[in-house]
């Protein structure tokens, strides 16, 4: 892992977004799914586990039986014939996504399983019937941040296919002029935002549960490049289960915007003078507020927002001393 590759990588995310973008304007990624609209399960790790989590929330919104399961666990489900597996892993390499693809194909026949990755030459896709490309390119820094990214992506398009809605194209195309905003005038947030946000007792992310993979990301982000102490929470969920510190510690909080439950949230702030840094939209009370061209569509922030606290990550990682 190195820091430098990662700011790197980041830098990259504007130009790697646009060219999906374009390869989806020309070709349908799941187009060997057919017109089928099956039950869907995801399985993954990390960061691709955040990402299925809000898919499959979306998918069932829209109708679609879906259910996103860590890879890992003793507990997947039982599956009927006809059930789509979608296996995450952007190295193609993670044993715990390889062994569940292997336990579901060996507890029953007729399932389909598409693997969705950065590299369709690895054993996890040879265990699948079909693979789908994140085409996030290299992440030289070890981080898998611009993957992460694809793989929302490549699963809203796989929401698309079932269920309809915005074109992906679109969202793709807006999410990069948005990751260009934000890079290009980083100077003007990047060191008060860091500042703000990484107190001496860590820094807590919130955001709202149909955008929850963003605060799982980005505070995963602070935790593996530069080892500092974050954790994320659902904004409504916060007032029952992180509130609490708010009173006995120096609590630093970014709040990704959007969520409807937010006013509870901010009394409790307000009340106990939390340090507050808002993210995509405009809240009362926060000291710092860091906006972007087309912060106001949802799927745009879902797509882009993640790119704030790894920026932070990769300045701060940057500037520690060298082992």
């Amino acid at each position: 892992m190195d820091a430098g590759l990662f700011l790197a990588d980041l830098e990259e995310k504007p130009a790697r977004l646009a060219a999906l973008a374009q390869h989806l304007r020309n070709a349908d990624p799941w187009a060997a799914l057919g017109e089928t609209e099956a039950p869907v399960v995801v399985v993954g790790m990390g960061s691709s586990h955040y990402a299925g989590q809000v898919a499959a929330a979306r998918l069932r919104a829209g109708g679609v039986p879906a259910v996103a399961e860590l890879a890992a666990s003793d507990l997947l489900p039982a599956l009927r014939p006809g059930t789509l597996v979608v296996a995450v892993s952007a190295s193609g390499a993670s044993a715990e996504t390889i062994d569940a693809v292997r336990r579901l194909r060996a507890a029953g026949d007729g399932l389909r399983f598409v693997a969705l990755t950065n590299r369709p030459d690895t054993e996890l896709g040879h265990l699948c019937d079909a693979t789908v490309d994140l085409a996030a390119g290299e992440e030289r820094g070890g981080v898998a941040c611009r993957s992460f990214q694809h793989t929302v992506a490549l699963l809203l398009a796989l929401e698309s296919r079932f269920c309809g809605g915005p074109p992906v194209v679109t969202l793709l195309e807006q999410a990069a002029e948005a990751s260009a905003h934000l890079l290009a005038h980083r100077a003007d947030w990047l060191a008060e935002v860091s500042s703000l946000a990484l107190g001496p007792q860590g820094t807590h992310v919130v955001a709202p549960a149909r955008r929850i993979s963003s605060a799982l990301q980005s505070a995963l982000m602070l935790r593996e490049g530069p080892r500092l102490q974050a954790v994320a929470c659902e904004t409504a969920d916060w007032s029952h289960v992180d509130v609490y510190l708010t009173k006995t510690t120096d609590y630093r909080l970014v709040l990704l915007a959007g969520s409807r439950w937010e006013p509870e949230l901010l009394q409790w702030v307000g009340r106990r003078g939390t340090t507050l840094v808002a993210v995509g939209g405009e809240v009362p009370g926060a000291v710092s507020t860091v906006r972007y061209p087309h912060d106001d569509v949802d799927d745009v922030r879902l797509l882009t927002e993640t790119l704030v606290l790894e920026l932070v990550a990769a300045e701060a990682w940057r500037a520690q001393p060298q082992a």
